[in-house]
């Protein structure tokens, strides 16, 4: 799937909405720091049983994350910060609602395999950029071949939470339970195939 991969083609359907934040003057930073806020929200809403207000947070959280990028190209305000800033606030929004979803619809196994690989998934990029490099970095992006590989991350995860919401408010497929267990194992199969990558690449690539 990779959702990621295909960012530039996507661009085009949102990009537009972010152009029109740009010009009401508010910071990427603060764009992030309302998506963080919302997605607290959504959290909170899983944790008392709301999947549907959950599901409608979190996609509004989501929202506010792609546009923050926007506003900052538009705006020329991509800082070194607001790249980090953008990239932790992504993973505490997503730890959270995965631990939200895992400590009201599933098991205390199921829930630390699902943060977990969640973040492995992740944190994975930055040291391989670390300890191997990247190709080129433009206005806090990173264009690097890991980009593409692993089918299921952060855009799939969220969409995944959402229908799953849906489906646990008309009682379908066992709900956010199912779904946690879903978003776990391709996670985790997601973050094999990056790691098999980059075993294939750079296992004979001595310093």
């Amino acid at each position: 799937m990779n959702l990621t991969s295909r960012r530039k083609s996507l661009k085009k359907i949102y990009e537009p909405i972010g152009i029109l934040f740009a010009k009401t003057h508010i910071t990427p930073n603060g764009i992030t720091v309302i998506s963080v806020i919302v997605g607290i929200f959504a959290a909170m809403a899983f944790y008392h049983q709301k999947p549907l207000t959950g599901a409608v947070l979190l996609f509004m959280s989501g929202f506010f994350d792609l546009m923050d990028g926007v506003v900052a190209r538009e705006t020329d305000r991509s800082s070194k910060f607001g790249a980090v800033f953008d990239w932790l606030a992504d993973k505490f929004i997503d730890g959270i609602v995965l631990f939200s979803i895992g400590m009201a619809y599933s098991t205390p196994v199921v829930t630390i395999l699902a943060v977990v690989s969640s973040m492995l998934h992740t944190f994975i990029k930055p040291v391989a950029y670390s300890e191997i490099g990247f190709q080129n970095r433009e206005k806090g992006k990173i264009e690097d071949p890991l980009e593409g590989i692993g089918f299921f991350g952060r855009p799939e995860t969220m969409l995944v939470i959402i229908v799953f919401a849906v489906f646990e408010h008309f009682n379908i497929l066992g709900g956010l339970q199912f779904g946690l267990i879903v978003i776990t194992v391709l996670t985790m199969l997601s973050l094999l195939q990056r790691i098999i990558y980059l075993y294939i690449k750079y296992n004979r690539d001595y310093d």
